[in-house]
C-alpha cells in the first residue's frame, strides 16, 4: 500500500508593513498559496517550484519549509527532504509533522534504524495520533521493511486496540511477511471494528483477494462503492478483481471497473496501484498512449515494482518502441534476480515467508 496520504498543514501567511517588504511577502504568499493548493491536489511535483520561489523570498518560514519537505517526501526526492525537515528540528520545529515525514523519507534511502529512531520521538510527542502510524506502517510496506512496520503497528494499538486502520494494516504486513492465515483473520476483524466503512469494505475485498475469490472481490468492493464508499484503494480493489476475472473489453463490468479506476487516479494520483491497474485496461483496450503514461507515473512512484516493468514493457512493444521495450525488461530482469538473491541469503525460517508473500497491488 502506498502511502498518499500525507498530512497538509492549514497555514497563515503574514505580511509585513513596509511597502517594498509587503510586495516581496505578497509575491512569496502567493506562491505559497499555489504551492499549497497544488500540494492539496496530489500534485506534489507541480507545487515543487513555487514552493522553492517562496523560500527564496522567506527563508525561514515554517510553512514554506514544511510543505515543501512534505512533497519532497511525496515525490521521492528523500535527500532534499531530509535536509529540509532536519533543517526544522534544529529549529525546534521537532514536532509530529515534522517527524513523520522524516521517517518516511529515512526508510526511503534505506536507513531504518534512524527511521525508528525519529518515530520513537514522535511517539513520545503523540501516542494516540492514529495517522502517525497508519502512514509510517505504509511506508515501511512500501519499502520491504516489513518487520519495522509491523513493531510501528503492533506499538500504535497497545494505545489505539480498537482502531481499524491500525489492524487492517497488521493484516497487510502480516500478508507480506507470509502469514497468511493470520492475516486474513486481521482483515476480517476490520468489519466488527468498523462495519460499512471504507476501510471495512477494503479489508474484505482483500481477504477475498487472498483466498482467491475473485467474484467475491468484486462484489464487495461494488457494495461498497455503491453505497458510497469511494475510497481511491476500494476503487482500485474493484478495478484489479476485475481485471483479474477475465471481464472483456466493452463489457459492463469492464467499462465500470475503468471508470472507478480513473476516479481513484484523479482523485490520488501518487497512488502507484491504482496507475498500473488503470494502465491496464486502457492496454487491453490498445489505448497505448495513454497506458504508458500511467505505466510510468506508476514507476516513477514505485520503481522496485517488477510488475510495472512488465506491463510498461509489454505497451511499448506494442506500440513500435522495441528499444524503450528491451530496456524496460532488462530492469525486469535486475528486480527478478535481486528477489532471488534475497530469497537464497534469507534465514531457513524465512525462506519460505518470502515465497508465500502476496504480490504487492498492482503486480
Amino acid at each position: 500500500m502506498e502511502v498518499t496520504r500525507l498530512v497538509l498543514l492549514v497555514v497563515i501567511c503574514l505580511t509585513a508593513t513596509a511597502q517594498p517588504q509587503s510586495r516581496r511577502d505578497d509575491a512569496a504568499t502567493g506562491e505559497l498559496q499555489q504551492g499549497i493548493a497544488l500540494t492539496r491536489s496530489g500534485k506534489f511535483d507541480e507545487a515543487i517550484p513555487y514552493l522553492i520561489a517562496a523560500r527564496v523570498q522567506r527563508p525561514n518560514d515554517y510553512a514554506v519549509r514544511f510543505n515543501l519537505g512534505l512533497c519532497y517526501t511525496a515525490t521521492g526526492k528523500y535527500p532534499s527532504a531530509i535536509e529540509v525537515l532536519n533543517e526544522l528540528r534544529s529549529e525546534g520545529h521537532n514536532n509530529a509533522d515534522v517527524l513523520n515525514l522524516l521517517v518516511q523519507s529515512l526508510l526511503g534511502i534505506r536507513e531504518p534504524q534512524k527511521a525508528l529512531n525519529a518515530f520513537e520521538d514522535a511517539v513520545r510527542l503523540t501516542s494516540k495520533n492514529e495517522k502517525l502510524y497508519v502512514m509510517i506502517a505504509e511506508a515501511s510496506m512500501n519499502t520491504g521493511h516489513y518487520e519495522l512496520g509491523r513493531h510501528v503497528v503492533e506499538t500504535g494499538l497497545k494505545q489505539l486496540p480498537r482502531s481499524a486502520r491500525l489492524v487492517f494494516e497488521r493484516g497487510m504486513l502480516l500478508a507480506y511477511l507470509g502469514f497468511l492465515d493470520d492475516a486474513k483473520k486481521e482483515l476480517a476483524k476490520v468489519s466488527e471494528l468498523a462495519p460499512g466503512s471504507d476501510v471495512a469494505y477494503i479489508a474484505s475485498a482483500q481477504k477475498s483477494i487472498f483466498e482467491g475469490e475473485v467474484h467475491e472481490a468484486i462484489r464487495v468492493a461494488r457494495e461498497g462503492i455503491r453505497k458510497g464508499n469511494r475510497h481511491f484503494m476500494l476503487l482500485t480493489l474493484y478495478g484489479e478483481a476485475v481485471l483479474s476475472s477475465g471481464a472483456e473489453r466493452g463489457g459492463s463490468d469492464f467499462g465500470e471497473a475503468r471508470t472507478a479506476l480513473e476516479q481513484a487516479v484523479a482523485g490520488q494520483p501518487g497512488y502507484a496501484s491504482g496507475q498500473v491497474a488503470l494502465g491496464r485496461f486502457y492496454l487491453l483496450e490498445d489505448r497505448l498512449d495513454k497506458a504508458i503514461t500511467h505505466f510510468e507515473l506508476a514507476r516513477d512512484l514505485d520503481p522496485q515494482n517488477p510488475a510495472v516493468y512488465s506491463y510498461l514493457a509489454r505497451a511499448l512493444r506494442k506500440n513500435g518502441d522495441t528499444a524503450r521495450a528491451d530496456e524496460m525488461l532488462a530492469v525486469l530482469s535486475r528486480l527478478n534476480q535481486e528477489e532471488i538473491e534475497r530469497i537464497r541469503s534469507a534465514p531457513g525460517d524465512r525462506k519460505a515467508s518470502y515465497a508465500a508473500r502476496p504480490r504487492p497491488p498492482g503486480s
